[in-house]
């Protein structure tokens, strides 16, 4: 799961003579949310049991979000990101693979989540502090 600079990328992009020939010689890999979850928890010797327990999800939905067997909402997603301290790129890429919009600082909920997440803040810091300000908890 070595990922190329996105910079990089695209330079080869405005650099290439034409569309055609930029597709041909790039793959563009994706993979599910069940993957790159499963890549994370290798990445961080995390377990999945006590990620979901962190997370504070249901046992049963939990496994079946980590095999791909239920598609998790956005507030789940983010759960789960918390449970495993994820950075801002690795959260937005679970995101992105579960098919929910990606974190951005111009929405006032997701300012308030993703300078969480840049804090090192847990699942129950991030309630607090969208509680405090007015905005909807992710759980």
């Amino acid at each position: 799961m070595t990922e190329r600079l996105t910079e990089e990328v695209l330079r080869e992009l405005l650099d290439a003579p034409s569309i055609d020939s930029f597709i041909a010689d790039h793959e563009f890999p994706s993979c599910t949310l069940a993957e790159y979850l499963q890549h994370l928890l290798e990445k961080k010797h995390l377990e999945r049991a006590r990620v979901v327990r962190m997370a504070d999800l249901n046992e049963t939905f939990g496994y079946q979000i980590f095999t791909g067997a239920r598609n998790p909402s956005r507030n789940k997603v983010l759960q789960i990101a918390f449970a495993m301290a994820l950075t801002l790129k690795e959260t937005n890429r679970a995101l992105s693979a579960a098919g929910a919009n990606v974190l951005t600082c111009k929405n006032r909920r997701d300012a308030i989540i993703i300078f969480c997440i840049d804090h090192g803040c847990s699942l129950q810091k991030v309630n607090e502090e969208l509680y405090r300000l007015g905005e909807e908890t992710v759980c």
